[in-house]
């Protein structure tokens, strides 16, 4: 059976999601989706663990009966492996669905965390196949049927895995997705990786460390802790994860997802963190930890009376008016190691908001536990379409050398890219705030180091714009140019910079000089619109040479990918190419070092799936699953389906169709299936031009039907017998046109089997580095415009003068007394 691709397996479980949608919300289904493929997983890995210890236990001597009966015992496994009891099987659950499908999975539920109580203890009982979820909506028989059918079209075992980690990537593709179709009570557990990815870099986990999450959600902080961790070359098993999760629903999620993804030793807790914080140690201490990183859920009340571990909260915030936001700081700054560092997100309410909120902004400050702000742009998070920030805070020892004189500020709310729902922060973006933090220097209009004296100044108010405004400066307006003409030479200075990045002399090449008026130029005779269209061939020159630096940069280092499945260094490799990446092209000048390593960043992440299996199944393997995914998605829809999911169907294949490897493998199918559609198009336009409109009637004032036929022009149309004639050639290439369009598949793989290793390789490094380069030229191609923009904002400005419209003015008016006169009333 051939190995599950990402692609397949992200569609498969999204699909299982299609079953239930319409029925109940995102927030109400997710708990069935991730309850049956975390017992279809646990059954499906025993099966082949099982199967390996019988194996084991026949070549040793014994009978397959006493093999079996062997295996069937939970001490036949080790402590930390799952054993999946009879009732826990998938098979079993298969066999009692046709008469009791619920009470089987319930039974299932109930048995697997029995049998594995320390790493299951609570995780899935909570879910319930026959209880009714919100709304009174309850499973029927058939709907819970149609879900165990579906989830059996797969094994879901590590040997039907692509790369080891895809069953976690897929899990974390579907809470995103749940997130988003859930809105904002889908995504209140639920961060954007894009953030957590960030925030690790800030606080830079390592090896040996702790990392704990006080309000961990779905655990994808703690995740992307270890990922960081693996990404940078460290053995991300020995770093310890803990977290505590109020949401009995979304605790269960965390659990399951660690668990997904191979962390068996993460301590996650539930309960209130804030009323009982559950990390305890043996002497009845708070446990403390090497990093937080954390995102409260936003503007909570909370009870004083009865709260544990009272001694965390040096002040108090009211207990109404939902203001609990810095109580989950204190809390944080209370378990944190001395040397420890933490990012907390917050709402921006919590920089400015007085009363007992400015006391403890005063007090964190004064003991130097406030290290940075870093302002987030707006509609980020998933439901809240507010700014937020992210407070880096340090634990007791306050921050290094060197980092003591202040607070630094990151106005980073432009950083963002617009999404259709939602806006993204990017990995150019986080580029941009991790440079500037590890800089601890002033970037005017981004970041600044404001001095302690200076905050209580300003009664310790952290308003990011106080300190760091990023308003963009009033459009320059000067009144001569406006009344006499020409462009200010001071406002073509102030662009110089942004010119000479594409080795345009700004002056020389795109005005002509004003006679006795040295300090103001004019546009050239042709006009500015001729100009402006003129300055991309202008840019060409000096992109040409960025072009060349990237070909001779990638290969240079394009080996350290081609040997990726030999040395399987992929952090190192990463790291390589990065710096590598800005060294090379940052001397040209067109981009600036943020841009090219966000370029890197961006690619490398968008990559990674397909380098992990690269370095699992090297470059033919590589391609065989994309073969694999392109075919999978020609599989058709349920009959059952609704028209939403068969349109994504739909979809699915015309994107399967345009995958950039069937033009690579098999152009002259490609040419031949665009010339039969082409052919089946051409012929359905002249039959429909040809053919007869359709009588249509309408009633006159006596009820009787008048005819509309003597309007209709009836020239285009053909004589019967060509009519005929036309329609069985449209009939004949359609049938070739499904002809050509089924030998699809086959034709690929048949492509893709042909292919040699070293053929393999250079068609992967050859889509990488296209990859890698289209992300390069977003940049350009956004500054170019941005040049092409500011100039025609000269035009707009300038090109017109007081002076022309009075004269415009005058010309009108003496055309208009002209008409008047013709006319007499003059």
């Amino acid at each position: 059976m051939a190995q599950l691709t990402l692609p397949q397996l992200e569609r498969h479980l999204y699909a299982a999601a299609d079953i239930l949608r319409g029925k109940m919300d995102a927030a109400q289904y997710q708990d069935y989706i991730f309850a049956m493929l975390f017992l279809k997983r646990a059954s499906d890995q025993f099966d082949v663990a099982r199967a390996a210890l019988v194996k084991r236990l026949m070549a040793e001597g014994k009978s397959r009966e006493q093999a079996e009966r062997i295996s069937e015992a939970r001490g036949a496994y080790k402590a930390h492996e799952f054993y999946v009891p009879h009732e826990a099987r998938w098979s079993t659950i298969v066999s009692q669905s046709r008469t009791a499908p619920a009470e089987a999975l319930n039974v299932a539920l109930d048995a697997l965390e029995n049998s594995n109580h320390q790493a299951l203890e609570g995780v899935l009982s909570y879910i319930s196949f026959t209880d009714p979820r919100g709304s009174n909506t309850k499973l029927t028989k058939p709907v819970i049927q149609q879900l165990i059918d579906h989830f059996s079209e797969y094994r879901l075992s590590n040997d039907d895995f692509e790369f080891p980690d895809l069953l976690g990537h897929a899990y974390e593709y579907i809470i995103g997705e749940f997130a988003d179709e859930g809105g904002k009570k889908g995504g209140q557990f639920y961060t954007p990786r894009s953030v957590i990815r960030m925030m690790n870099q800030l606080v830079k986990p390592e090896p040996g460390m702790s990392v704990y999450d006080p309000c961990c959600g779905s655990a994808g902080m703690l995740i992307l802790a270890k990922e960081y961790v693996q990404e940078h070359g460290g053995d991300e098993s020995h770093l310890s994860v803990h977290g505590q999760e109020d949401n009995g629903s979304a605790w269960a999620m965390a659990r399951m997802n660690l668990l997904l993804h191979g962390v068996a030793d993460g301590v996650i807790h539930h309960g209130d963190t804030l009323a009982d914080p559950k990390h305890v140690l043996p002497n009845g201490q708070l446990q403390r930890f090497d990093r937080i990183l954390t995102n409260p859920p936003f503007a909570q009340n909370y009870r004083r009376e009865g709260m544990k571990f009272p001694e965390r909260m040096v002040n108090w915030t009211p207990e109404s008016g939902k203001k609990a936001d810095l109580m989950f700081v204190q809390h944080v700054l209370a378990v944190l190691e001395a040397d420890g560092i933490a990012a907390v997100v917050m709402p921006h309410g919590v920089l400015f908001r007085g009363g007992e909120e400015q006391k403890i902004r005063a007090r964190i400050i004064e003991e130097g536990r406030l290290e940075a702000v870093i302002g987030i742009g707006p509609n980020v998070f998933y439901g809240t379409g507010i700014p937020a920030c992210i407070l880096v805070l340090r634990g007791r020892n306050g921050a290094p050398e060197g980092r003591r004189d202040g607070v630094l500020f990151i106005n980073a709310d432009r950083e963002i890219t617009a999404g259709r729902t939602q806006n993204l922060l990017e990995a150019q973006h986080a580029e941009k705030i991790v440079s500037a933090y590890e800089r601890w220097e002033e970037i005017p209009g981004f970041a600044r180091v404001v001095p302690f004296d200076e905050l209580a100044e300003n009664d310790y108010n952290l308003n990011i714009r106080r300190y760091v405004d990023n308003t963009p400066a009033p459009e320059p307006q000067d009144v001569r140019a406006h009344l006499y003409g020409g462009v200010p030479r001071s406002e073509i200075a102030a662009r110089r910079k942004q010119f000479e990045a594409f080795g345009i002399d700004a002056e020389a090449l795109l005005f002509q000089q004003r006679d006795g008026d040295p300090d103001y130029v004019d546009f050239l005779e042709e006009g500015y619109e001729a100009t402006a269209m003129r300055i991309p061939e202008l840019a060409q020159e000096k992109e040409a040479v960025l072009e060349r630096a990237f070909h001779t940069w990638w290969d240079e280092h394009r080996e350290r990918l081609a040997q990726l499945p030999v040395h399987r260094q992929k952090a190192q490799a990463r790291q390589e190419l990065l710096s590598t990446f800005v060294a090379a092209l940052e001397p040209v000048g067109v981009l600036d070092k943020h841009q090219l390593a966000g370029a890197v960043a961006a690619w490398w992440f968008d990559a990674r799936n397909d380098l992990d299996v690269l370095m699992a199944k090297n470059f033919k393997g590589l391609i065989d699953g994309w073969v694999r995914s392109i075919a999978s998605a020609f599989e058709e829809p349920s009959e059952k389906a609704d028209a939403k999911t068969k349109a994504r169907y739909r979809s699915a294949m015309r994107k399967a169709r345009e995958h950039r490897l069937v033009p690579e493998l098999i152009p002259e199918y490609v040419k031949q299936l665009e010339q039969a559609e082409a052919l089946v198009a051409k012929l359905d336009a002249e039959v429909k031009a040809g053919s007869p409109p359709k009588k249509t009637s309408k009633a006159g004032a006596d009820g009787a039907e008048e005819s509309d036929e003597e309007e209709i022009d009836l020239s285009q149309v053909l004589p019967r017998k060509e009519l005929a004639a036309l329609r069985k050639q449209l009939k004949e290439a359609k049938i070739e046109l499904a002809g050509i369009k089924a030998s699809f598949v086959t034709k690929l793989e048949g492509a893709a089997k042909e292919l040699s290793s070293e053929q393999a390789r250079e068609v992967v490094l050859g889509f990488l580095r296209e990859d890698l380069y289209a992300r390069m030229n977003r940049f350009v191609l956004a500054d170019r415009r941005a040049l092409v923009d500011a100039f025609r904002n000269w035009g707009e400005k300038y090109a017109v003068t007081l002076t022309d419209l009075e004269r415009e003015r005058e010309a009108s008016a003496k055309r208009l007394r002209g008409y008047l006169e013709e006319l007499g009333y003059a």
